[in-house]
């Protein structure tokens, strides 16, 4: 059986959940990934009262769609960031409240809990999102950083996720990371020591999507391979970065996306640099069956043009795995020989 091919919502939250709902049957998807914004999923809503969740789902099936997962990026990404002004823009006035940095990262870290209990209520096993991350600022060296700074800020995380995690595993709801630049991990590497700063939770994992790991030239089928049994959710999205020098590097430049000055940039599926069979042969390996979401960015084209592309390019690439060898005939021949 294929894999469902799902629409992240969170990029079409102008949008009334009925009204995209529709749209993404209209573009050939089994489903969506239902982003915590807009009017897509309310989570305090859907924490206490499970009438609202079977409202999302009879809206879902009125368009012959489904969901797996549930993503709250927006209020993940203030557990552990340095808060300044650019957060009280995404965050539910609720968890802004004063704007006082250890009072958002608390409140912040409660309306995680909230939503796995929201996701327990909707029947979905998986919370995508971001973690934030109070070391980014410190990426690069200089003025030298101590190995001692860039410890405590794996400590700090940790410290504020695992009271999450261990209601996450109350829940029977795991949380996936997307790794990703200003998170606490943002390659191979930082996953690796994520994980072991929460000495291995087991209901933390990723969600992954190799357009984050490409323009940075991290091998983004390696990274599948490493954190195999922590790939919880999967999504497909492209990049395209310059083979040659530019003008602006891997941070940007201080460039907005759609600036052609820009050395790397988001592409919708099939356009970009990211080679998707090497990935699908790689979550074949993993055994992995949930879904293939398309997170939908690209700067210069028409979203609902390319929302529509996506969704066939994917079920162009994905294929089931065999059930036996290629060359089993062989050996059976073989062995009526004998």
């Amino acid at each position: 059986m294929p894999r469902p091919v799902t629409l992240f919502t969170g990029q079409w939250a102008d949008l009334p959940f009925a009204t995209l709902c529709a749209k993404a049957k209209s573009f050939g998807y089994d489903g969506l990934e239902i982003a915590c914004w807009g009017d897509h999923f309310d989570v305090l809503k859907g924490a206490k009262d499970r009438a609202y969740c079977d409202t999302r789902h009879e809206i879902l099936a009125k368009h012959g769609l489904a969901t797996w997962a549930i993503s709250n990026h927006l209020v993940g990404q203030a557990v552990c960031d340095l808060i300044d002004a650019r957060h009280q823009a995404i965050l539910p006035a609720r968890v802004w409240g004063d704007g006082k940095p250890e009072g958002v990262r608390a409140r912040a870290a409660e309306e995680m809990i909230r939503t796995a209990h929201a996701a327990k209520n909707l029947g979905v096993k998986v919370v995508n999102g971001f973690t934030g991350s109070s070391i980014w600022h410190l990426l690069y060296s200089f003025p030298p950083v101590s190995p001692a700074q860039i410890e405590a800020g794996f400590e700090d995380f940790a410290t504020r996720w695992k009271p999450i995690l261990d209601e996450y595993k109350k829940c029977g709801v795991r949380f996936a990371l997307e790794a990703h630049p200003t998170e606490i991990a943002f390659d191979t590497v930082t996953a690796e020591r994520a994980v072991a700063a929460l000495d291995g939770h087991k209901s933390f994992g990723f969600n992954y999507d190799p357009s984050h790991l490409g323009y940075q030239w991290v091998d983004y089928v390696e990274f599948l391979r490493r954190h195999a049994d922590r790939i919880f959710h999967v999504h497909m999205k492209d990049v395209q970065w310059s083979p040659r020098p530019a003008n602006s590097g891997v941070f940007g430049g201080h460039l907005p996306f759609g600036d052609p000055r820009r050395c790397w940039d988001f592409r919708s599926l099939g356009r970009g640099g990211i080679r998707f069979e090497p990935i699908l042969r790689a979550l074949n390996d993993l055994d992995y069956r949930g879904p293939l979401s398309v997170e939908w960015e690209d700067p210069g084209m028409d979203r609902e043009h390319g929302a529509a592309e996506a969704c066939r390019f994917v079920r162009a690439l994905d294929f089931p795995t065999s059930a036996r060898a290629f060359d089993a005939a062989f050996d059976k021949g073989e062995q009526k020989a004998r």
